[in-house]
C-alpha cells in the first residue's frame, strides 16, 4: 500500500526532502539520512541515484510502484518530454489537487479525505485518490462533510500557508471548492524531482 508505517520524518531524511510541514524543522536540523551511518561518506552508483529520484517522486505523491509505472506508461505515449508528462500525470490526481488547493495540509491527509468519501467532482462523490481530474472539472467538499474540523480549518485558510496557489487552479476556500482551469505546466508544479532520472530508471 502507498501509505507506509515508516515515520514521515525518517522517510523525509532518507529521501532528502521534507514530506510534511512537521518534517521541515527536523529535516533542517538533521539534513542527512537517519541511522548511525547517516552522515557517512556517500558512494552512489548511477542506479542508486536514479532509484532515489524515483522514490522521491513516489513519496511526494504517496503512490505505489504500480501506480507510478502506470503513470509512466501513459506519459511515454504522449508527445514532448516523457519526464514532464509523468509529473503532470501525477499532478492531475485528485488527492494531489486537493492538497494544492489548500483543502488539505499534507498528501496523506488529502488521500484520507478522498478515501473517506468527503470529496465530490462535478457533483458526484469520488473516493479514488488516483482519479484523474480534467480541465474544467469542479471539485468540492461534500455538503455533509463541511462542518468536520479539518474542513473548518481549511475554510479559514489554515492549510494554505505553504506558498501561492498554483496558477492552474481556481480556488474558493470559503466554499471549499476549486476548479482545474487547464493542464499544469511542469515548472508550475511544486515537486522536487529530476524527472529525467526517473525516466532513465524505467527506460534502462
Amino acid at each position: 500500500m502507498p501509505n507506509q508505517s515508516r515515520p514521515k520524518v525518517k522517510k523525509s531524511r532518507a529521501l532528502g526532502i521534507a514530506l510534511t510541514p512537521k518534517a521541515v524543522k527536523y529535516f533542517e536540523a538533521r539534513p542527512y539520512p537517519p541511522g548511525e551511518h547517516g552522515r557517512g561518506r556517500k558512494q552512489n552508483s548511477d542506479y542508486k541515484v536514479r532509484l532515489l529520484e524515483k522514490q522521491r517522486l513516489r513519496a511526494q505523491y504517496d503512490v505505489s510502484e504500480r501506480q507510478l509505472v502506470r503513470a509512466y506508461e501513459r506519459a511515454a505515449k504522449t508527445q514532448g518530454k516523457t519526464g514532464e508528462a509523468l509529473v503532470i500525470e501525477l499532478e492531475r490526481r485528485l488527492d494531489a489537487l486537493v492538497l494544492r488547493s489548500g483543502i488539505a495540509r499534507t498528501i496523506y491527509q488529502a488521500r484520507q479525505m478522498v478515501v473517506h468519501g468527503h470529496i465530490e467532482v462535478n457533483g458526484k462523490k469520488v473516493d479514488k485518490p488516483s482519479f484523474r481530474v480534467r480541465p474544467d472539472d469542479v471539485v468540492m467538499v461534500r455538503e455533509r462533510s463541511r462542518e468536520k474540523h479539518p474542513f473548518q480549518v481549511a475554510r479559514e485558510g489554515g492549510y494554505d500557508t505553504e506558498g501561492e496557489t498554483p496558477r492552474y487552479l481556481q480556488v474558493n476556500l470559503k466554499a471549499l471548492a476549486f476548479r482545474l482551469d487547464r493542464d499544469p505546466n511542469r515548472k508550475e508544479i511544486p515537486v522536487i524531482c529530476d524527472e529525467q532520472l526517473v525516466v532513465e530508471f524505467y527506460a534502462r
